[in-house]
């Protein structure tokens, strides 16, 4: 294992941009399927960094091995290393850190806007930001925010876009991770899930509109979450 650990639940979640940013940097990174197991027995005590990604399942399904996973991910937020968690993987963030996380009455899919929260202004994470960008949505649960958490985005469909707690760990509700065939991948896989006559969810014609450019732009956010929690992670880099 090496000292970047990225935790996946499902082969069609991938580390996405997440991968292209590491890579570029010459870090090296591990991926585990946590929902595989590959959780069991693994040095806790070695990541100096966690990134979290999403999945379709709900933390509250009674599955052993999100249990395992939130024992992991307390022991690492009692380590205090940086950790970057993506939609399941914000939302599990939050029940570790003590918060519920329950359904939505609908499904936010798309090209959504986030605004920043006032509690926003000056913090590291949301530097590289304006007041309003666009991050690629897919979920039906939401979290609520931890004691103590920092709350940073909202969206006219999900209040709780992101928060960040002490000084290292952002959770993310959307999927700034995404890549042009992440998108197109979801939006052929897994279009039976798409209902255009909920106003939460875009029509699939308008995901995929401009499409290269809507990447890039959230590229650019994405970078900026990942170079910061890398800095901390490696603060002979700042």
């Amino acid at each position: 294992m090496t000292d970047i650990l990225i935790l996946t639940h499902a082969d069609f979640c991938s580390p996405g941009h997440l991968a292209t940013v590491l890579e570029r940097e010459g870090i090296a990174y591990s991926v585990l399927r946590a929902d595989h197991g590959e959780l069991d027995g693994i040095d806790l005590d070695r990541p100096r960094a966690v990134a979290v990604m999403g999945g379709p399942m709900s933390v509250n399904d009674p599955l052993l091995w999100i249990d395992t996973e939130l024992a992991a991910l307390r022991h690492f937020i009692a380590r205090d290393i940086p950790i970057i968690g993506h939609c399941l993987g914000g939302q599990l963030l939050a029940r570790a850190l003590g918060a519920a996380v329950h359904r939505m009455p609908y499904t936010e899919i798309g090209w959504q806007p986030l605004e920043q929260r006032a509690d926003a202004q000056g913090s590291p994470w949301t530097a590289h930001l304006p007041a309003e960008f666009p991050v690629y949505q897919w979920h039906s649960d939401t979290f609520d925010l931890p004691e103590g958490a920092r709350w940073l985005f909202d969206s006219p469909w999900c209040p709780n876009q992101g928060f960040s707690w002490g000084d290292k760990i952002l959770a993310l509700q959307g999927h700034p991770e995404m890549t042009e065939e992440l998108v197109r991948l979801w939006l052929t896989d897994w279009a039976h899930l798409l209902d255009e006559t909920q106003p939460s969810q875009q029509p699939r014609q308008v995901m995929l509109d401009d499409l290269p450019r809507r990447v890039a732009e959230l590229n650019q956010v994405a970078e900026g979450f990942y170079h910061h929690w890398l800095d901390l992670a490696f603060p002979e880099r700042a």
